[in-house]
């Protein structure tokens, strides 16, 4: 079986996968995620609200670059929106919908995660 290309990136990760303890991320804060998988490299940010984490595949849907210019920076001062650093559009966190700038009609792509017993796992 051929490897995949060096620095191939890939937008789905396996169920069950556990990125670590929820405490990685502070209450209303995001935090990016790099997997090295067979078949290349994930990115991904998980955004934790409260108990719950939301998560995203690292790629704006208007240019296909990462969100953050800045480790770990994807949302607005305020923590109430994702924002992407580059172009300025604005995303609801709950859906990933895009709500401002460049990218109407269109949302970011969901990554599915999960907490059990205090750790986050890709679902």
């Amino acid at each position: 079986m051929s490897e995949p290309p060096a620095g191939a990136r890939v937008f789905e990760t396996p169920a069950g996968v556990t990125l670590g303890s929820i405490d990685l991320i502070a209450d209303g804060a995001a935090r990016n995620f790099v997997l090295q998988l067979r078949a290349g490299r994930f990115h991904g940010f998980v955004v934790r609200r409260g108990h719950d984490v939301i998560g995203y595949v690292d790629r704006c849907p208007h240019m296909g670059v990462p969100l953050a210019q800045s480790l770990d920076d994807y949302l607005s001062p305020d923590g109430s929106r994702i924002v992407c650093a580059w172009h300025g559009a604005v995303f609801r966190i709950e859906d990933g919908e895009c709500l401002g700038g460049p990218c109407p009609g269109t949302r970011l792509t969901s990554w599915p995660v999960t907490v059990q017993d205090g750790k986050i796992v890709t679902a």
